[in-house]
């Protein structure tokens, strides 16, 4: 299992280097402190079944609602970087807003040009499309350690570019956002029209297609960097009616 998840990873980073969209730096505070000033991005309303995980189980597996239930991996390359947890994915103490649980990998990527790392779960159990339509984006908790790279990349891959979906031939191009995190906790928000492709390469799609979204990465692919990253409390957002 843990090869797989590492050749995945491996076949979809690699494609990937450049930068999608970048998110300004928000004013930052101690690492200690328990939450942010402010939110990056817009607010869109909380919905009663829109928690992913917040992590508080203490297990690996994401919350079970709505039909979603994946379970959270870590992965990297095989050519020098090395992540933590590197086998059964484990909750680590300390979380957004003062909860006791948080997502967490740590590491340092190789000295080449196609590195990676990450961590990511799948929305459904097993694998395969979900069907998040009836919501308009997903937001999450999020920072970095002090002696951490500041960006991870937010990545979804959906029924166009993800092999799993059978539709696409040149894959991997998955609609992104480019993180830049303080260490401090912010909230980020990413309405599903606000994930961008990469140009020139991959099989361009006008937009993100909500009804068969397949997994939630956060990856790190900058070379020769120390890493130390923390997810928590990610919701799909913005339900109508």
């Amino acid at each position: 299992m843990i090869a797989r998840r590492a050749f995945v990873g491996a076949v979809l980073s690699a494609l990937l280097s450049g930068c999608i969209t970048s998110i300004p730096e928000p004013t930052g505070g101690g690492a200690k402190s328990p939450a942010a000033s402010k939110s990056i991005g817009p607010e869109l309303s909380e919905c009663p079944s829109g928690a992913v995980d917040d992590l508080e189980d203490s297990n690996s597996q994401i919350l079970p609602n709505e039909g979603r239930g994946g379970y959270w991996y870590s992965y990297s390359d095989t050519f020098g970087t090395t992540v933590t947890p590197e086998d059964e994915f484990v909750p680590s103490p300390g979380g957004a807003n003062g909860s006791a649980k948080a997502a967490h990998i740590s590491g340092k990527t190789g000295d080449r040009k196609n590195v990676w790392a990450g961590m990511a779960f799948a929305l459904a159990n097993p694998k395969g499309p979900y069907d998040a339509s009836k919501y308009k984006g997903i937001s999450f908790w999020a920072r970095r350690g002090d002696k951490s790279t500041d960006f991870v990349y937010f990545r979804v891959p959906d029924g166009n570019t993800t092999p799993d979906g059978g539709v696409c031939k040149d894959c991997f191009n998955d609609f992104a956002a480019n993180v830049k995190l303080t260490n401090r906790w912010q909230k980020y928000t990413f309405p599903f029209e606000s994930l961008k492709q990469e140009p020139g390469w991959g099989e361009p799609r006008s937009h993100i297609t909500p009804s068969k979204i397949y997994e939630l990465q956060w990856q790190i692919k900058t070379r020769n960097v120390d890493f130390d990253v923390w997810i928590d409390d990610i919701k799909l957002v913005g339900c109508e009616g």
